[in-house]
């Protein structure tokens, strides 16, 4: 099986989307761009193919899916949805594959000069996020993922993600089938965050293009997805760097790697960092010049996720671990654009899939 495992600085970057799904795919084009990204690789769409066809899930997602329309209500999507993603984590990954996938998972472990290193598995589905449709927050991301197994099992829940109810609902909404969007799943190093967040070239809410929005908290940032903090708020200009505002937020919680259980967990946030500003100058410098990098790469407006490693020294550069078109959510020219909702800017993009 010998496109069954692709590396994130291996892989030619002109062919890692299709390779590799959009999310990983980008990580790979972003090395072009000397962004820097952490170190990992992907189990392919083409594992995911030969995968599907050894399962035998054709006929079964057919009878499951195939009499449902866009009217189809929750409780029929949710049947339906259930049965495949029961029947696709019951079923096992091949011993070749699995050898692939555990070989892999090794060698990142001695590329990060670490035993079982904590890693994200996280899906990366071809096609799911465009400019005008987006599946971002819908597939399933899972941190600090340690050793081979509980990797394997990630690998399988990120692939039953592609039928979760949310996901079957969208495509039945825009007129897409699962089978022109296969699911690849990344894994890569859990890079350990002082702070991470979230950053748009251009204005989520307003379309503006004359700044950069941030939105950052301490950690990593499922206790931003989960609605349990809100995150400080940051605008620069795009022309000359200024910090436009640095709104900060009261954040209660935090999200960190617990090392006794082996995954990130929510906990209660020290106090003095509560009300503590959490980037300073030099670092928010650090988060725009990737944001205007990747843009400049791509062409068109972006939001990217990022994480500052707790080990990171000033002048080195910010982790980006995603980046995707935006999706604005309303027209510049509207006279009375919606007023800015960090959690539900947070459900919709960060650090979820």
């Amino acid at each position: 099986m010998p496109d069954a495992i692709a590396w994130v600085d291996e892989i030619a970057p002109e062919r890692a989307v299709s390779v590799c799904g959009a999310k990983m795919g980008r990580l790979a084009e972003l090395l072009e761009a000397h962004v820097s990204v952490p170190k990992g690789f992907t189990v392919t769409v083409d594992a995911y193919r030969r995968h599907w066809a050894q399962a035998g899930l054709d006929e079964l997602v057919d009878a499951a899916l195939g009499g449902l329309g866009p009217e189809a209500g929750p409780a029929e999507i949710e049947a339906a949805a259930q049965a495949v993603r029961a029947e696709l984590t019951s079923r096992d990954i091949s011993a070749e594959l699995a050898a692939l996938i555990g070989d892999a998972y090794e060698e990142l472990s001695s590329r990060c000069f670490e035993i079982n290193v904590p890693a994200a598995v996280r899906s990366s589905a071809i096609g799911e996020d465009s400019g005008s449709a987006s599946f971002a927050g819908i597939f399933d991301t899972y941190l600090g993922v340690s050793g081979p197994d509980r990797v394997l099992e990630a690998v399988r829940q990120c692939w039953a993600s592609l039928f979760n109810v949310r996901a079957v609902a969208y495509r039945l909404r825009v007129g897409t089938h699962h089978r022109d969007m296969p699911m690849a799943v990344g894994v890569i190093e859990l890079i350990h965050a002082r702070a991470s967040g979230v950053a748009f070239s251009a204005h989520p809410v307003t379309g503006k293009t004359d700044r950069i929005v941030i939105e950052t908290s301490w950690g990593w940032g499922e206790a931003v997805v989960q609605g349990l903090v809100t995150p400080d708020h940051v605008e620069v200009g795009k022309a000359d760097g200024r910090i436009l505002r640095y709104r900060v937020a009261a954040k209660n919680v935090v999200s960190n790697f617990d090392y006794a259980i082996g995954r990130v967990v929510e906990t209660a946030m020290p106090a003095r960092l509560v009300d503590r500003r959490v980037l300073d100058d030099e670092q928010i410098a650090v988060v725009v010049d990737a944001v205007l990098a990747i843009e400049r790469h791509y062409g068109y407006p972006v939001d990217v996720e990022w994480v500052l490693d707790r080990h990171r020294r000033e002048g080195e550069p910010v982790c980006v671990v995603q980046a995707r078109p935006v999706t604005i959510t309303a027209p510049a020219a509207d006279p009375a654009p919606a007023e800015w909702n960090p959690a539900a800017m947070a459900a919709k993009y960060v650090f979820r899939s």
